[in-house]
């Protein structure tokens, strides 16, 4: 009777922290530019990439946490590239890849590119934003 053995690798603490990083960077640099600070606390409430428990213990090892990291990544500078130069087909695409590997990986993203197309002009500070100045913080 056979059986086979399957190593894992896990994923470094760095990996982890760079993750919350680009998270954070989402809410405070990306999130803003599109969605008045009343919508994003709704989106922290229903744990928009906030992984469920057992979603981040499966994802901790070293090949998921780099997925995870490059669509992050690839779902930010499509977002930031559409800012400037206006969305095209292959920015969908990448798009829409990328948020199926986070949804995928437990990372709620119910977004569609067209949410992104349009910023808010509503308001000229979100409390999400990074302050501009350290005395700020």
């Amino acid at each position: 009777m056979g059986f086979t053995l399957k190593i894992v690798v896990a994923s470094t603490p760095e990996q982890e922290h760079h993750i919350t990083e680009l998270i954070d960077y989402m809410y405070s640099s990306i999130f803003p530019n599109y969605f008045e600070d009343e919508y994003i606390g709704k989106l922290e409430e229903w744990n928009v990439l906030t992984p469920k428990e057992e979603d981040a213990y499966y994802n901790r090892t070293l090949d998921k946490a780099f997925k995870v990291i490059s669509s992050l990544q690839a779902i930010i500078a499509v977002l930031e590239t559409i800012q400037e130069e206006g969305c095209q087909e292959n920015h969908e695409d990448i798009f829409t890849k990328n948020v199926k590997i986070l949804n995928d990986y437990g990372y709620l993203f119910p977004f569609k590119i067209e949410e992104f197309q349009r910023e808010n002009n509503t308001q000229s500070l979100s409390k999400y934003s990074k302050p501009a100045n350290q005395y700020l913080a």
